[in-house]
């Protein structure tokens, strides 16, 4: 069947694929700037001549940030961060969840509990609190320090809560009489129809796993700990000239701390961008059509 479309629906069409397209270039030309920052010399970036293509083409910043011994070391570290820190999180996050979405009647301290977890994301110890107990349990120099450091993300618990609250009551009910209990009926019935609520708070997660730096600094004492961002950063900022020879000196010199920060963003985005693809596609799908007939 064609459908024949009227002359303001058409330019409707038009005009909306013009603002697409707009947003679309806003959004590419950061990233294309940097990426062009990041390839440019030492001397065109300082004078500001860098806009939309590279001037004076060199890959200096990426030979620095990659030839170094540790980067792929350091590389290592973030990627299993991220795969464990994420698979903790969002354990935590359905364990808590799903029993604070339940009502009073099913749950009767869930008022109590959740008060807990919205002054626990208003306030906290502070970082002299935090680091003395992480020291304590011996998480220094270790990979379940960086993925435990982060704790438990309330706002992300409070998202799920909203989620699972939304979901129609009679499914719960129709669990209930069919004979499964609480864990069944989380794992069969709810966590399947929360694909979209997981995947965008798995994408929150990696995103803010992959990217702090502040936890490496502190709980890490050897260079060998440090995740990628943390390695990157102590690089860009104690860039140390005493332990390089004159080759490398003479290399360090045509280097600019924009084009390595350019750099750093660019390569830290890698990761995220490969890994958002596969979790788009449950933005947009339907959360619970269908679930209840009649």
């Amino acid at each position: 069947m064609i459908e024949n479309k009227s002359f303001g629906s058409r330019v409707f069409d038009i005009v909306n694929a013009v603002i697409l397209v707009l947003i679309t270039i806003l959004c590419i030309l950061p990233i294309w700037y940097v990426l062009c920052v990041s390839l440019s010399s030492r001397e065109a970036v300082n004078a500001g001549q860098v806009s939309l293509w590279p001037v004076g083409f060199n890959l200096l910043s990426y030979q620095k940030i990659m030839g170094e011994s540790d980067f792929f070391g350091s590389f290592f570290v973030s990627i299993k961060r991220v795969v464990l820190g994420t698979a903790v999180s969002m354990g935590c996050i359905i364990l808590a969840a799903y029993p604070l979405s339940r009502t009073k009647k099913q749950f009767p301290q869930r008022d109590i509990f959740m008060w807990i977890f919205v002054l626990c994301m208003l306030f906290n110890g502070g970082i002299v609190p935090w680091y003395i107990t992480m020291k304590n349990y011996g998480l220094m120099d270790s990979i379940w320090g960086l993925v435990l450091g982060m704790g438990l993300q309330v706002f992300n618990v409070v998202l799920a809560v909203n989620f699972f609250k939304n979901l129609p009551a009679e499914l719960e009910e129709a669990c209930f009489v069919d004979g499964a209990g609480p864990w069944r009926c989380m794992i069969s019935v709810y966590i399947p129809l929360a694909k979209p609520m997981l995947a965008t708070i798995s994408l929150f997660t990696i995103v803010q796993y992959w990217n702090e730096f502040f936890q490496g600094m502190v709980l890490s004492t050897r260079q060998s700990s440090y995740p990628l961002q943390t390695y990157i950063q102590q690089m860009v900022v104690t860039l140390d000239f005493s332990s390089m020879n004159a080759e490398q000196i003479s290399q360090a010199m045509k280097l600019n701390n924009l084009s390595l920060d350019a750099a750093k963003i660019f390569i830290a985005m890698i990761p995220v961008l490969i890994v958002y693809p596969f979790l788009q596609k449950y933005f947009v799908s339907g959360i619970t059509l269908g679930s209840v007939k009649g």
